[in-house]
């Protein structure tokens, strides 16, 4: 049975750091894209960051709004993914939920949110001003 499970959520004013980790069971991340997504009250839930493989290259991507304040990587010996957040704003407060999705060789290259499979359960990320 698959299962991710998130952890690492907290409050924390604005322009500090949270770390999310997002460990999985049931399936390897060697073989799926990886990412974490956001959801907002009142907004509807987007993509954040995504983790996949080209080759034996890593490839990320990251939406704009942050880009050079987060990073996604992942511990396949740990079955780990995390998602680092430095300089957070209060635009960043939302449900945090890590995904995955099995895919060819592990590439994300084309793939939105209805396309990932696996979900957590989510985790709450609070930035005050």
């Amino acid at each position: 049975q698959v299962q991710l499970v998130e952890s690492g959520g907290g409050s924390v004013q604005a322009g500090g750091s949270l770390t999310l980790s997002c460990a999985a069971f049931g399936f390897t991340y060697s073989s799926n894209c990886m990412g974490w997504f956001r959801q907002a009250p009142g907004k509807e839930r987007e993509k954040v960051a995504t983790l996949g493989r080209s080759g034996t290259i890593y490839r990320t991507s990251y939406v704009d709004s942050v880009k050079g304040r987060f990073t996604i990587s992942r511990d396949n010996a740990k079955n780990t993914m995390y998602l680092q957040m430095r300089s957070l704003k209060p635009e960043d407060t939302a449900m945090y939920y890590c995904a995955a999705v099995p895919a060819s060789g592990g590439s994300c290259l084309g793939l939105t949110l209805p396309d990932f499979d696996y979900w957590g359960q989510g985790t709450q990320v609070t930035v005050s001003s």
